[in-house]
Parts: structure tokens; sequence; C-alpha cells
């Protein structure tokens, strides 16, 4: 399955920065908590401080056991927390609500 998200960062050049900084190779312990969930592959793109990211599942991925076992992973925890510094929820997400899910519109 593929999935498709977005985010903002705070719009401040360092901090935007400082956040592909983070993403030019991130936290071994957080590449394998992404894999171990079934996220085959991911990409992150930006432009301004609007973020997009795809991702890719295979048949063992769900949204609740990721969020299940992200809770239970204090590694996780603390680069979520981290992250969260540099980013801003978009104004439809939900109260706490991060990446939002975005509905595929057209595809060839």
């Amino acid at each position: 399955m593929r999935y498709c998200f977005a985010l903002d960062l705070i719009d401040d050049p360092v901090k935007i920065a400082e956040y592909e900084a983070y993403h030019k190779q991130i936290r071994p312990e957080i590449e394998t908590s992404i894999r171990e969930s079934g996220i085959t592959e991911m990409e992150i793109y930006r432009i301004g401080n609007r973020m997009f990211m795809i991702m890719e599942t295979d048949e063992t991925f769900s949204f609740e056991a990721k969020a299940a076992a992200d809770a239970a992973n204090p590694k996780v925890q603390e680069w979520e927390n981290l992250m969260w510094t540099y980013q801003q929820a978009l104004p439809m997400a939900k109260p706490g609500e991060k990446w939002v899910l975005m509905k595929e519109i057209f595809k060839m």
C-alpha cells in the first residue's frame, strides 16, 4: 500500500536546515522501528515549510500497531518530541495529529 501525508515545519530557515540535517541520516533505532512496522519505503519532500511524505508498506503494516509500538518505544518518543520542535500541525489536523493522511484525487 502507498500512503501520502502532509505536515508543515515552523517557517524558520534555521529550524528547517536543522530538521533536514537530522534527516540526512536518521538514528538507527528510528530506521529499525520504521522497517519493523512493515514500512518498506519512505520519502519526504519539502517546498517552503510544507512537507509531503510517501510511505510504502507491506501486508503486515497497520497504523494501530505502529502507533502502539511507537508509544512503547522510548527512543521513538524521544525522536518524535525532538522533531515536534521543528514541526507544526496543519490547520485541519486533529489535536495531537502530526502527519495528516492525504486523499488521493488522481491516479494514472
